[in-house]
């Protein structure tokens, strides 16, 4: 501890706010929320207190300034999901903070105190105040990204951005449709095609505000909204308003991806990455043998252990950091919560149909 003291005292000497920095990191009790079985979170996670030693060579001491709840951090709570964690386990996969110490004579690592961070390895458990991380599991934000978009940057942005790249070689005027356009990997994947020059049709299912959602999709950059019933008679591709999608993203299953694919062009590509009806996707089978439709699956938790190491990473990176600098690409309509309020949060965040129109961030 006392290390830690004399290095938050350096850090406040250089600061224009000494005192304040100073106070601010003194204490290191840490509020983190625990589960030891599998539940529904609101049962099975309880908000405890624990003291955060001082950071070791290599390592950061983080205060989390912003974490968001994505329906895998549900599942996986519930048992659900096949990540399957080890008890007691801490909640979460994303969050965004600042780094409040370093460990050792930091020469180890490129951070300095007041970096923002975001951890990328998964699994790290991301629902707690403050954490010590090993400076290699954490990439520096820019300062310009704000809390929500720099706190959701790792799994909606990074899946959208990868679905989009590594299956159909896209081009400048080309049609993606996609159901669960609601979803915060919707709102992502309508702002990069925006960005793109890409056409995105989004579908979702009906509701009595479905004016002011698709008022709110294509005010982010959707070429057209329909609901999952206007789907099934649209001419939207038949009559050449659009071009035939080459690339269809289910997040949902069952019959809306059946209507998915009914759209697709001939050799198009279905990328499966969610099941929110928990219906399985059934594949006509003139599909692929008449039309050679290809249907794949994609996990993005998969593919950032494959290419921990690789330039695709920060090239991607770089990439969804320069939208979010210039406006292009925003977090998803969201709500800042209070930590302590957690067990509304974690109710609220699902529901039987699939994820709701918000996404939730713990505000620390």
């Amino acid at each position: 501890m006392a290390q830690l003291v004399r290095q938050l005292r350096m850090a406040a000497a250089g600061s224009a706010h000494p005192f304040q920095l100073s106070a601010r990191h003194m204490s290191v009790m840490a509020k983190v929320l625990r589960y030891g079985e599998f539940g529904e979170p609101a049962k099975v996670l309880q908000l405890q207190e624990e003291s955060v030693p001082d950071p070791k060579q290599g390592e950061v001491l983080i205060k989390t300034l912003g974490a968001p709840i994505n329906p895998a951090d549900i599942n996986t709570i519930q048992g659900k999901y096949p990540v399957k964690p080890t008890f007691p386990a801490v909640g979460g996969n994303e969050c965004v903070g600042e780094v409040v110490a370093i460990g050792g004579d930091g020469s180890s690592n490129s951070l300095k105190v007041g970096d923002r961070v975001v951890p990328f390895a998964t699994g790290l458990g991301t629902w707690r105040s403050h954490a010590i991380y090993a400076a290699n599991q954490l990439m520096k934000v820019p300062a310009s990204v704000g809390v929500p978009e720099a706190a959701t940057i790792t799994v909606n942005p990074c899946t959208g951005y990868r679905m989009l790249k590594d299956f159909v070689a896209l081009k400048p005027g080309d049609t993606v449709i996609q159901n669960g356009a609601n979803s915060a990997c919707g709102q992502a994947i309508i702002q990069l095609c925006r960005a793109w020059n890409v056409e995105c049709v989004g579908v979702v299912r009906d509701r009595p505000e479905f004016a002011q959602l698709k008022d709110h999709l294509k005010g982010l950059g959707a070429a057209e909204i329909l609901t999952e019933e206007e789907l099934r008679t649209t001419k939207l591709f038949k009559d050449g308003i659009f071009r035939r999608p080459r690339l269809a993203l289910n997040c949902v299953g069952g019959k809306s991806a059946l209507e998915l694919a009914r759209q697709l062009d001939q050799a198009g590509v279905m990328v499966t990455y969610g099941g929110m009806s928990r219906e399985p996707v059934t594949v006509p089978t003139a599909s692929l043998i008449f039309k050679d439709l290809r249907f794949v699956g994609f996990w993005m938790t998969r593919w950032t252990k494959e290419h921990a190491a690789s330039p695709l990473r920060s090239e991607m990176f770089n990439e969804l950091f320069g939208l979010i600098d210039r406006g292009a690409l925003k977090a998803p309509a969201h709500e800042m919560i209070p930590f302590e309020e957690y067990s509304a949060a974690v109710t609220n965040a699902l529901n039987i149909q699939g994820f709701v129109g918000k996404k939730y961030i713990f505000r620390f």
